[in-house]
């Protein structure tokens, strides 16, 4: 599977504010760009589409920067998914074709929706908590790592 650099990018910024925000301490773009390798200009354009989804919130003044807008246990990954690419977990429609025996639709049918219907239900029933935890589980220095 492959997905765009904006909703790689996008889960990795909402899992950087998760881990290192909290207790009222924002996260900024500078920050999580430098921690990930990411554009702080690419973030910039990256971020809105996280707030306004309301996973994140923005904080104004001298220690501004971004908080998570709910818990991480509350913020499903199909939430993520849909308000960084709605398109990830659309259904593919193949136009043409009223025939049965139309073979792309019988390829749509017996593969590309089963497919996205999985990758949905997953997605669904996956939370940026669970998703945190099983992160911190695979990297070298995860019991450093803090959850919110």
């Amino acid at each position: 599977m492959k997905v765009s650099t904006r909703v790689e990018y996008g889960v990795l910024a909402l899992a950087d504010i998760a881990i290192y925000g909290g207790a009222g301490i924002s996260v900024t773009a500078l920050e999580i760009s430098g921690r990930q390798g990411i554009s702080k200009k690419y973030l910039e354009q990256i971020l809105p589409l996280l707030r306004q989804a309301g996973l994140i919130r923005a904080l104004k003044g001298q220690r501004g920067g971004y908080l998570l807008a709910r818990s991480p246990q509350q913020i499903l990954m199909s939430d993520v998914l849909n308000a960084l690419d709605p398109s990830v977990l659309e259904p593919m429609e193949i136009p043409g074709g009223d025939s049965p025996r139309d073979l792309r639709l019988a390829v749509v049918d017996c593969l590309w929706r089963p497919l996205n219907a999985l990758l949905s239900d997953f997605a669904a029933g996956k939370t940026l908590a669970s998703f945190l935890i099983e992160c911190q589980a695979l990297m070298p220095d995860g019991s450093d790592m803090y959850v919110i």
